[in-house]
């Protein structure tokens, strides 16, 4: 039987986070009452004349710097026309033939991603359907448009078809979503629409190198979505093709609730979009000044951080991935290392990825609220045997809480570890004399019983020194007895 292989291209739609929209003045802000943040250029009125926003070419090229993207000396915006509620003007101000940015790339877990272009357009309105049971169009009683959204600078961000697997096609939106965060061009919200994705999913026989017919799942606005929707949609086209028919070039939706892509239309090709240059825009010629400017002011990519932690810090690639993945914890971290007097890099960041990050999933709190500070001195009062790892877990989650600094919280409890050897030798030959025959019946005995004898011994000792023993230099202590 033959076997097939998934081939994906995506197009990744994030609005950019200016002030004001694309081409006119009004404030570029999520969440407000329907059809407030509209002017007579949103809307498409007569008369109206649209201005490009400087912001937006700005952020253009801030992530041309980020995914390797060539930018030509003029870009030109076109009419893209089609006649839906959501577009007042009958037509989207997009880019066509000649974008802003094109030909780069973005490596995702080894793999290079090619990244065809990343083009600069206006959002639509967001139609609402009310009265259906679906939310769709198809059994609305009747439906409503919000212009508020209309006008929103976008970046449409498409890949080449290289990406192979739904698992993949995750990864890169991952990688992606972090990039544009961290250049600060985009809070890429899937929740709230400011980053929508779409897949463009075909199969073909394995080692082909011809591309099968594609069919376009639009607006999936969560990973979990993405996954199951390309999955299923690869698997349809695979159960198609074996069959004997054909799959047919459109577009398609996925439906949560069913587990299910449905046909939505025949998808259209870029002629059936009549473009033409828009005439009340000129050309977009970025000076050399300006990507000078921005090409200053690009902060570390995520996936230079994560290399440098793993280089610097000693830290698995999963651990600097998490520390990285949320916003502010790396620099927070980072604070804390540069703060140490006695522990390691590698204590922060066991301490960040765990404890720290479990506090602010908790609390919904930011990083930047806490002291950095105060994990230091925690992990050298750990380091320097001080308090165990153990006690140290209870005096970090009320120095979070309290904002109490760690040494004050040791000092107060009386938490301090008996560290010095002379005085746990001393326990140590105490706890002999008081059992006699002990070392030889260990020696005498098989794993599974030294471990149990060795277990009592650290209890008798530990209550003996009422629970302040430094564990690290009894167990070596009794390493010496008993050997």
């Amino acid at each position: 039987m033959t076997a097939y292989e998934t081939v994906i291209g995506l197009e990744v739609h994030a609005e950019l986070a200016t002030a004001s929209k694309m081409f006119c003045g009004c404030p570029n802000e999520f969440g407000e009452e329907p059809n407030t943040n509209i002017c007579p250029v949103c809307l498409g009125l007569p008369g109206s004349l649209p201005v490009l926003n400087e912001k937006a070419v700005e952020y253009a090229l801030r992530v041309a710097e980020a995914l390797h993207l060539h930018v030509p000396a003029e870009s030109v915006f076109s009419r893209k026309n089609y006649f839906y509620p959501d577009m007042p003007k009958n037509y989207q101000t997009s880019q066509y033939d000649l974008p802003i940015t094109c030909d780069g790339w973005l490596d995702v877990d080894g793999a290079r991603i090619g990244v065809t272009r990343a083009h600069l357009e206006e959002d639509t309105g967001k139609s609402s359907h009310m009265g259906g049971a679906t939310g769709r169009i198809h059994d609305a009683d009747f439906s409503l448009v919000d212009y508020n959204r209309a006008g929103v600078p976008l970046l449409e961000i498409v890949s080449e078809p290289d990406i192979r697997s739904a698992d993949q096609a995750k990864r890169y939106v991952e990688e992606l979503r972090a990039a544009l965060l961290a250049i600060g061009v985009s809070d890429v919200k899937m929740e709230e629409g400011s980053m929508r994705v779409d897949a463009n999913v075909s199969v073909r026989p394995s080692g082909s190198n011809e591309l099968g017919t594609r069919a376009e799942i639009k607006n999936l606005n969560s990973l979990r979505s993405l996954v199951h929707a390309i999955d299923y949609e690869a698997e349809r086209q695979r159960g198609l093709v074996k069959g004997g028919e054909s799959v047919v070039q459109e577009t398609r939706h996925w439906d949560e609730a069913g587990g299910r892509t449905i046909s939505g239309r025949s998808k259209e090709e870029a002629h059936d979009y009549r473009y033409f240059p828009e005439p009340d825009l000129v050309p977009v010629a970025p000076t050399e000044e300006m990507r000078a400017q921005v090409r200053a002011s690009m902060p570390e990519l995520p996936s230079e951080q994560r290399a440098r932690l793993v280089r610097d810090w000693g830290i698995r690639e999963e651990d600097a991935r998490v520390i990285v993945a949320v916003p502010g914890l790396v620099t927070y971290a980072e604070r804390a290392v540069a703060a140490l007097k006695t522990g390691t890099a590698k204590d922060i960041a066991n301490w960040v990825r765990q404890d720290v990050l479990a506090y602010l999933n908790e609390t919904g709190l930011s990083p930047a609220v806490l002291s950095a500070e105060m994990l230091a001195e925690l992990v050298d009062l750990v380091a320097a045997g001080t308090i165990s790892r153990n006690q140290a877990k209870d005096v970090l989650d009320e120095s979070l809480r309290e904002e109490k600094w760690p040494r004050d919280i040791v000092e107060a409890k009386g938490l301090a570890q008996v560290s010095d050897e002379s005085a746990l030798a001393a326990a140590v030959d105490a706890f002999f004399a008081a059992n006699a025959g002990f070392v030889d019946e260990y020696r005498a005995a098989d794993d599974k019983a030294q471990k149990k004898k060795r277990g009592f011994a650290m209890g008798e000792l530990m209550k003996s020194l009422q629970g302040k023993g430094n564990a690290q230099v009894l167990n070596k202590l009794l390493d010496e007895r008993l050997s």
